[in-house]
């Protein structure tokens, strides 16, 4: 599902950009408030995107690469995954190499992920996980009026937080 915003294209990955995911997945900046085992090699890098698309073909999440629509290669990624047994709700990740952020690019990404996951997938509820010093990220999830799940828990990871935003009224 190939999605377009007045800077950036949004797209599937796949096997050719192998060395982008291990660049955005692999970076320290980047991994700085994730808790994953991130990919040393290509071939890492590579089993990753398999993985990915067959969690696609099973339905188990929507993933997209993200480039600027003047440039091929992917600088970030973002998708709707984790969905709830009955597919109302879906959690939202993404990631960005550090010398885009603060440029509203996942901003603008983010917003073109949510009128999917709301008016395509007909999500009732979007949640994100960030971690409480991802001042960057709380902030992201502010302008998209997420809202802040107060003593909600993210199991086995106490410095997440965890926000949720609901399907806008008169939304289906």
């Amino acid at each position: 599902m190939k999605l377009e915003t007045p800077r950036l294209i949004l797209n599937g990955i796949n096997e050719n950009q192998t060395e982008d995911i291990l660049k955005i997945r692999s970076n320290p900046e980047v991994n700085k408030f994730v808790k994953r085992v991130s990919p040393k090699t290509n071939y890492d890098a590579l089993q990753f995107i398999l993985t990915i698309k067959e969690r696609i073909q099973n339905k188990q999440t929507v993933y997209w690469g993200i480039s600027l629509k003047d440039q091929p290669n992917l600088i970030g990624t973002i998708c709707l995954w984790n969905f709830s047994e009955d597919r109302k709700t879906a959690e939202v990740g993404y990631e960005l190499l550090p010398e885009y952020h603060r440029q509203g690019i996942m901003s603008e990404a983010l917003k073109a992920v949510l009128d999917v996951g709301f008016n395509d997938l007909h999500l009732q509820e979007i949640v994100a996980i960030t971690n409480k010093i991802n001042e960057n990220s709380k902030g992201l999830l502010v302008k998209h009026k997420f809202i802040l799940l107060e003593g909600k828990k993210d199991e086995g990871f106490p410095d997440n937080i965890i926000f949720s935003l609901k399907r806008p009224a008169g939304n289906g």
